[in-house]
């Protein structure tokens, strides 16, 4: 049976004609052959909200469930909190001796939410997580993805005797070379307190207990569009900075170097053959490395693709 067979199989046929053109009235809970008419199926359940809304503030205000659950919260976001307003379900404010019973209640609450103590390592965590992504503008994909494996590593207990922070820190890099994202260590280790040999050390543990595989080495073109991005250069210098760095691949050149520098140097050759020049030190406090990697792997390039630059 060819694939467009397999297809008409799995779709609705209309049993009068035979055709597969059928249309889903949920409105009215049917299905609709769309060339002779015939209703097919009818009373079909609506999975939908029992409510209608005609506009984005009535919907909102109509919904009856809270957010969904995430890993980055340390309940998941399943628990439930007493409100802060100290108003009855009516919208009055309730007496002075209720108020005093609703905060004792309140206070046990948050207590009974976090008592173990694998959860007061979460929720702190969970504080710190927040921070780093909103230092480092990542995206929530990669917050969900390294509180996942901050959480396995807690179940290992792994976490005992080590900084939280670097671990954190360790999971975010970790789920930045899975996903591909340009992150360098020095990135994580400039918003917090820890060395870069810990910050190492807590990643090879991840990489270890884990058994992870599939890391992505990082590639010297995947730093060009944030470098440009801090020094304000043109779409035309990047992509000619992605080509010269294209070429330096098909020679072997980018073998065992940092792709840092390879990304800065061809950046700087690029600002020079556009007409927008930037000086080697501005090139290397963006790409967080020293003048003199910019300068050693700017002599490779030209003299091993044999770039003419004029000065």
């Amino acid at each position: 049976m060819t694939t467009q067979d397999e297809n008409e199989k799995n779709l609705e046929k209309c049993p009068e004609c035979g055709n597969f053109t059928v249309i889903s009235d949920l409105s009215r809970g049917e299905i609709i052959c769309n060339t002779c008419g015939l209703v097919i199926n009818q009373r079909i359940i609506d999975s939908g909200p029992d409510w209608r809304a005609f506009s984005s503030e009535e919907k909102a205000k109509k919904i009856r469930v809270g957010a969904p659950s995430t890993f980055t919260l340390h309940d998941k976001g399943l628990s439930t909190t007493i409100d802060w307003k100290d108003k009855d379900a009516h919208g009055k404010k309730i007496s002075p001796k209720m108020k005093a019973e609703v905060h004792r209640l309140r206070k046990w609450h948050t207590r009974s939410r976090i008592h173990k103590s694998i959860d007061r390592n979460l929720a702190n965590a969970m504080n710190e997580l927040d921070r780093y992504c909103s230092q480092l503008n990542l995206p929530s994909s990669i917050k969900e993805s390294a509180a996942i494996i901050y959480r396995k590593m807690v179940y290992k207990n792994l976490i005992r005797g080590r900084s939280i922070e670097a671990m954190l820190a360790a999971s975010l890099f970790t789920t930045c070379r899975l996903k591909g994202l340009p992150k360098t260590l020095d990135d994580f280790i400039e918003f917090s307190s820890i060395t870069k040999k810990e910050l190492g050390r807590c990643y090879r543990l991840i990489l270890k207990e884990l058994k992870i595989r599939n890391i992505r080495v990082s590639s010297p073109i995947d730093f060009i569009p944030r470098f440009c991005a801090d020094l304000s250069l043109s779409g035309r210098t990047q992509n000619k900075a992605a080509k010269i760095l294209q070429l330096a691949q098909k020679h072997y050149i980018t073998a065992g170097k940092a792709p840092t520098g390879l990304a800065a140097a061809s950046l700087y050759i690029a600002a020079i053959q556009t007409d927008e020049r930037r000086t080697q030190k501005a090139i290397a406090d963006i790409a967080g490395i020293t003048e003199a990697t910019v300068r050693t792997r700017y002599k490779e390039l030209i003299s091993k693709l044999n770039f003419n630059i004029e000065h």
